[in-house]
């Protein structure tokens, strides 16, 4: 009976270790050497070093079983210890404090303002590399506090980035690369949601923005054709409600491993694991040519990387410096050659297979229609241009009320924007279509003339001909008579006699074909 309290016993302390792998509890302490590890063994939670140049150490989750050691989300990245003396906890108010004890000072926590205390809080790392703060009796979707919050320089599927109302406040979810490969404390590099007019996504060095993913189309971004809705390997998803926009995306296959990093020189790259070769492989990537750059045009200017000369002025514009647009400085942009003037007339002029410009300052409306939309920008003066918000469904408005930077071409994947034009700027394509008309208007029946004038003719020689024909057979008819004294002869008779047509036995050939020797008469 001892024994066997003795096996329950350690069966149950086992049975708990292994349970308590991925969690933390209440008053739990993680010490520098220790870990803990998600449930299928995809990430570990623990404390690292970035290189052998450094002894600074930080509490971070790393890949586990596959892409061993890649780092996902440090915690106190700009706050190293120096030491091995690092100690994470979680506190009875559910807040994990990360301490130095060297110097029992704090280095990073979890607290926030409104930060409630809870009944039996948690900490569990799960399989998609989230540290989740909960209370043990409630479902994940009432967190007390989660790291896909608050991401570093990586971005994993599931995380939302962008803007979110909670009772905490309004949470904004930005990426920051690391200073460099050796430190991960914040580098000048940023991916953030911009929310000035229609929200759109952009890269920025420091204060300076050097690409913009563009807008939500329904289907992709704007400036990423490439990333679709249709992706294999995962869904992208866009929502924007009232308490709530962001961008996120979530595997087809959960054994693939994939991530969104950006680099410490300002990179930005979709990142497959790939096994065979044992690396992350760069799926896609934005910044893929000399277009991406943003502004590069400058206003009115759009991009078209298959052009020897990448900018252009779109069609009714005008370079704004001719002689620095001739030595391929284009940031000053195009102005219009005929200025609007609402009280003489204005119009729009399509332009297709384009990136939508910069929209901040924009106003939209997700409900309207195309020609509501038409309408509005017509009547307000200030209007520059419109388009349609959700290509996916055909629904939405969207009005821009500036000049118009950073366009492109995008051939077969762009999306068609109108542009206000002067009345008599719109008046050269009504010339145009016009002379378009009148070409076809003589065109047309000189070409349906010929084919008509052709068939005629095609019918008088088809009947001369036949005419010639009849006239031939009739004008020497072979009668019966002409054939009774010519000889006729069995074909196996004429195989004996020419040892069956022997090129030995040849004498000739002409233009009824050759002449053989006959070796001995027949009869006939």
């Amino acid at each position: 009976m001892k024994t066997t309290t003795i096996f329950i016993f350690f069966t149950f302390s086992f049975l708990t270790s292994i349970k308590a792998t991925n969690t933390i509890f209440i008053n739990q302490t993680i010490k520098d050497g220790q870990t803990i590890v998600s449930p299928q063994q995809a990430f570990e939670l623990g404390f690292f070093t970035p290189s052998n140049t450094s002894r600074n150490r930080y509490l971070a989750i790393w890949y586990k079983k596959q892409a061993t050691r890649t780092v996902a989300w440090v915690a106190n990245r700009d706050f190293p210890i120096p030491n091995n003396s690092g100690e994470l906890a979680l506190d009875p108010d559910g807040v994990l404090v990360l301490r130095d004890s060297s110097t029992n000072t704090i280095v990073w926590s979890t607290a926030s303002p409104g930060t409630a205390a809870a009944g039996n809080p948690v900490a569990r790392l799960s399989d998609s590399g989230n540290l989740i703060v909960v209370d043990d009796d409630d479902s994940p979707e009432n967190y007390i506090w989660q790291s896909f919050d608050h991401p570093g320089d990586t971005l994993l599927p599931g995380m939302k980035f962008g803007r979110s109302l909670h009772e905490k406040g309004i949470l904004v979810t930005n990426v920051t690369s690391w200073k460099s490969v050796d430190d991960p404390s914040k580098g000048t590099f940023m991916v953030y949601m911009d929310f000035n007019g229609f929200p759109q996504i952009f890269i920025k060095n420091g204060d300076v923005i050097q690409h913009r993913l563009g807008i939500w189309n329904g289907i992709g971004y704007t400036g990423m054709p490439t990333l679709r809705t249709n992706n294999p390997i995962f869904t992208y998803e866009y929502v924007s409600n009232e308490t709530s926009t962001y961008s996120v995306f979530n595997l087809i296959n959960t054994s693939v491993l994939t991530r969104t990093t950006i680099s410490p020189s300002g990179d930005l790259g979709w990142f497959n694991w790939i096994d065979r070769t044992h690396g992350w492989f760069l799926y896609l990537t934005p910044a893929g040519d000399n277009c991406a750059r943003y502004a590069l045009c400058g206003v009115y200017g759009s991009c078209d990387i298959q052009q020897s000369q990448s900018c252009a002025c779109l069609r009714g514009f005008t370079p704004k410096r001719v002689d620095r647009w001739d030595i391929s400085d284009w940031s000053d942009g195009c102005r219009r050659e005929m200025p609007l003037n609402c009280s003489i007339g204005v119009g729009f002029r399509r332009y297709t297979s384009m990136k939508l410009p910069d929209t901040q300052g924009s106003w939209y409306d997700t409900s309207m229609g195309i020609e509501q939309c038409r309408v509005k920008c017509r009547d307000e003066c200030n209007c520059t241009a419109y388009t349609q918000l959700d290509i996916k469904y055909g629904t939405g408005c969207l009005l821009w009320y500036d000049e118009l930077i950073d366009m492109r071409t995008f051939p077969n994947t762009g999306q068609d924007i109108y542009i206000k034009m002067a009345a008599a700027e719109l008046a050269k394509d009504m010339k145009v279509s016009r002379k378009k008309k009148q070409v076809l208007v003589i065109a047309i029946p000189v070409t349906l003339g010929l084919v008509i004038l052709l068939g005629v003719c095609l019918l008088i020689i088809r009947k001369k001909m036949k005419q010639k024909l009849n006239a031939q057979v009739t004008e020497d008819p072979i009668e019966p008579k002409d054939v009774i004294n010519v000889p006729l002869f069995k074909l196996s008779a004429l195989l004996v006699a020419t040892d069956n047509f022997s090129v030995n036995n040849k004498l000739g050939e002409g233009g009824f074909g050759p002449v053989y020797k006959v070796l001995f008469n027949l009869e006939f």
